[in-house]
């Protein structure tokens, strides 16, 4: 049985850090793209940052230079550094495991990051 639990998420101020963790089970992560997506009320899921299993990164625009997506395969965790948060960050978080050209596609269930004054 395949899961992907997340934690990490709360309530903080602009300004502050926060660094969410996803464990997985089930799965080696050797052959997976790690991610991290968001979802805020009323939008589309959106791909926040990316990890390949040769660690190479991708982050959408909006979050580069504050966030910072990485992996320990040892420990079968990903995790997603978030700095200088702004209250356009305010989503649920979700965790993603994805094996490129194959259908092996998992979910977490999600932590809520607000960011409000």
């Amino acid at each position: 049985q395949v899961q992907l639990v997340e934690s990490g998420g709360g309530l903080v101020q602009p300004g502050a850090s926060l660094r969410l963790s996803c464990a997985a089970s089930g799965i080696g992560f050797s052959p997976y793209v790690m991610a991290w997506y968001r979802q805020a009320p009323g939008e589309q899921r959106e791909l926040v940052a990316a990890i390949t299993s040769g660690g190479s990164t991708n982050y959408r625009g909006s979050v580069k230079g504050r966030f910072t997506i990485s992996r320990d395969n040892a420990k079968n965790t990903v995790y997603l550094q978030m700095n200088s948060l702004k209250p356009e960050d305010t989503a649920v978080y979700y965790c993603n495991a994805n094996w490129p050209d194959t259908h092996r596609n998992y979910w977490g269930q999600g932590t809520q990051v607000t960011v409000s004054s």
